[in-house]
């Protein structure tokens, strides 16, 4: 009993990509929620999947409370977030739903067109896997990280960093939630394609200069 949350900010026009690679899986999670947190981007996407729930904020929360209230509208033993313009490996759902520890984690495929800006990011931690890098976390954090509702709902989504960059909030989560004697399971496979891309990267004011030097 998965529920796979969809969330987007200004990602309308990646998230169709997304979806699909839910509805295509080779065993459908139990509900499939999609938030676009005020960017107005996805009004065109209910139309195209009506059997998706969606919520589209009128105006935006960020990520810490937009995160926060969408883990409390979810009443599945299991849930993960995946960034709308990510996509899953088809088979995810399926190996997902075989792991029973309260957090499971699973390694992720790098891809896009600033797939490289990973190593600066991660120096050493990726490999060259069919044209794109592989990032092994087995026992690591990460964003999309599968793990039982009900103790992640006891912890929350916090900012466990205020750089006013990187809120961290998932990390607060993966923290408080092992204080807490959460167990951890690994798969070792790539199940979730990471896409960096442009539009992901100028989220980073610090980083709005070098793309444009590049340009």
């Amino acid at each position: 009993m998965i529920t796979v949350v969809l969330a987007s900010y200004k990602y309308g026009h990646l998230a169709a990509h997304c979806i699909e690679s839910l509805l295509s899986q080779t065993k459908a999670p139990a509900r499939i929620l999609f938030v676009d947190d005020g960017a107005h981007d996805c009004g065109h996407l209910p139309s195209l999947y009506p059997d998706i729930e969606y919520i589209l904020r009128p105006q935006n929360l960020g990520t810490v409370d937009n995160f926060h209230d969408l883990l409390m509208r979810v009443n599945t033993e299991y849930v993960l977030f995946i960034g709308a313009d990510n996509w899953l490996r088809s088979d995810a759902i399926e190996l997902l739903s075989d792991a029973h520890a309260d957090i499971v984690t699973y390694d992720i495929v790098v891809t896009g067109e600033l797939k490289d800006e990973i190593h600066d990011r991660v120096p050493g931690e990726t490999r060259s896997h069919q044209g794109d890098l592989y990032w092994d976390r087995e026992g690591k954090h990460h964003g999309s990280m599968m793990y039982r509702t009900s103790l992640g709902q006891q912890v929350g989504y916090k900012q466990r960093c205020a750089d006013g960059i990187h809120p961290q909030e998932d990390w607060n989560l993966w923290d408080k939630m092992r204080e807490q004697g959460a167990t951890v399971a690994s798969l070792n496979e790539g199940l979730l394609y990471y896409r960096r891309h442009r539009e992901n990267f100028l989220k980073y004011d610090h980083l709005i200069d070098v793309l444009e030097e590049e340009a």
